[in-house]
């Protein structure tokens, strides 16, 4: 099995843990200082900061347990930015403010609707048991 932080695995986490800091960071201070303005919104971005932290710690863990725990997660992560890209032009009094999913991640330069299609590439590429995945 290939190393999930070898060769583009390597800038899969750098980009997953610049996410994980900066997703952490800006809901934490939106709950702590404007919970009542968007309190949908920003428990969401939370909840994006904590898929982010765990697909960063399973592709700097390797092994299949954290491959298969990684792939839900990018999963999980592709299902939330579409739906609440789409909830967030759909119903916009949920969304006052931009938080990272909403109107698919357009406020990060849509790198959050891109970084699950490589993350899910990435994995399919490093697949335990996966002919031609091997290396070192």
């Amino acid at each position: 099995m290939r190393e999930l932080s070898s060769g583009p695995g390597r800038m899969l986490v750098f980009v997953y843990g610049v996410f994980a800091v900066a997703a952490t960071g800006r809901s934490a201070i939106q709950l702590g200082t404007e919970a009542g303005n968007a309190p949908f919104a920003y428990t969401l971005s939370l909840v994006a900061a904590v898929i982010y932290l765990v697909a960063t710690t399973c592709l700097l863990l390797g092994g299949p347990t954290a491959w298969r725990v990684a792939v839900g997660a990018c999963a999980v992560e592709l299902v939330g930015v579409l739906s609440i890209g789409v909830l967030s032009y759909v119903d916009t009094a949920l969304f006052p403010d931009k938080t990272v999913w909403s109107h698919f991640g357009q406020g990060y330069a849509f790198l959050p609707l891109v970084l699950p299609f490589l993350g899910l590439a990435w994995l399919r590429s490093t697949a335990p048991g996966r002919t031609g995945a091997t290396g070192a």
